[in-house]
């Protein structure tokens, strides 16, 4: 399922950082994002996991400049997102949309659906007349599962899928390239979750769609990205294809957030050794020196020097990235 296409999000050495406390404390920082470097490939699904304030959410934002990054950048296209004049800025709204948690929340209460999506066929296209707008408002309805009827009505007059598929319809409205999928599925029930995942899957190959998918169900993951990267306090501790991830996770923390989902089976030598991730978070405000998770990493050969060294995001296998000494050695052999 590996896109072939050019890479289309570039970000490098993406840091954000947002001052805490009252005057007389300055100098405190929570550190969101340390140092994320990726890259999203034209035509692809790319996953991002993670425990909660890992720094998923904080990089859509940054991705679509409704956060500025203390350092480094985010390009589209070859293009920096955070210098576009207002111009270019409209085209990059139009070319990058988000689809949010919550279908309620990201919905105005007050204007039926039809109207809703009208009001942004007229802002991004100007061109269509108003007959042609609701020729687009019904052909949208229909393209994630709605009946025509549907532009008529509240958006508390749907269920809770239905409100997702318009939140769907209005990000496709623009004709985007990109979608930031984030946490589309959480707050639907589990036989709806499967159809909205399937409307996904079926758009992005009609569409020729790219998605990033940001969420803590593993099994979505599964599903629906080509490749996966792993957040651990504001940086990425493993990426790869997604298959080789969960057949083989490298890094302990993935190893651990796998077994938090489904237990590994009992094989030699690693009966129970990935089952608890022991400990807390650590604090983005007062991170660890070294390695971020040498505090609570379960790896039978951990050292001191993991304290002492904060190991990069670095080649382990062939497209496996990971940012642990031990997993480097463990999976690049002797």
């Amino acid at each position: 399922m590996m896109g072939k296409g050019e890479a289309l999000l570039e970000i490098r050495d993406l840091r954000n950082e947002f001052p805490q406390g009252t005057r007389g404390r300055r100098g405190r920082k929570l550190q969101a994002l340390r140092g994320v470097s990726l890259a999203v490939m034209e035509g692809e699904s790319f996953g991002i996991v993670g425990e909660s304030g890992s720094g998923k959410t904080t990089l859509a934002r940054t991705i679509l400049r409704l956060l500025r990054p203390t350092r480094g950048t985010v390009k589209y296209r070859g293009m920096d997102v955070h210098t576009l004049a207002a111009k270019d800025l409209l085209a990059f709204r139009k070319k990058v949309q988000i689809v949010f948690q919550d279908p309620f929340g990201s919905l105005n209460p007050r204007i039926r659906a039809g109207r809703m999506l009208d009001e942004v066929l007229q802002v991004h296209r100007p061109d269509l007349s108003r007959a042609a707008r609701g020729e687009r408002v019904e052909e949208l309805l229909s393209l994630v599962g709605l009946r025509p009827e549907a532009a008529l009505r509240y958006p508390h007059e749907f269920s809770g899928g239905q409100r997702q598929r318009l939140g769907i319809a209005r990000a496709l409205s623009v004709e985007p390239e990109l979608l930031i999928l984030d946490e589309p599925v959480s707050a639907l029930d589990l036989s709806v979750q499967a159809q909205i995942l399937n409307l996904l899957v079926e758009l992005k190959a009609s569409l020729g769609l790219t998605y990033i998918l940001i969420t803590h169900d593993l099994s979505v993951l599964r599903q629906v990205t080509d490749r996966v990267g792993v957040f651990y306090l504001g940086e990425v501790v493993e990426i790869g294809p997604t298959d080789a991830l969960f057949d083989d996770p490298a890094h302990p923390y993935t190893k651990g957030l796998l077994a938090a989902a489904e237990p590994l089976k009992e094989s030699e030598g690693e009966v129970g050794q990935w089952a608890v991730l022991p400990g807390e978070p650590p604090s983005a405000i007062h991170p660890p020196t070294g390695c971020a998770f040498h505090p609570r990493c379960p790896h039978p050969s951990k050292g001191p020097g993991c304290a002492d060294e904060a190991p990069s995001l670095q080649p382990a296998n062939k497209p496996r990235k990971v940012a642990c000494f031990k997993a480097r050695e463990h999976l690049t052999g002797p």
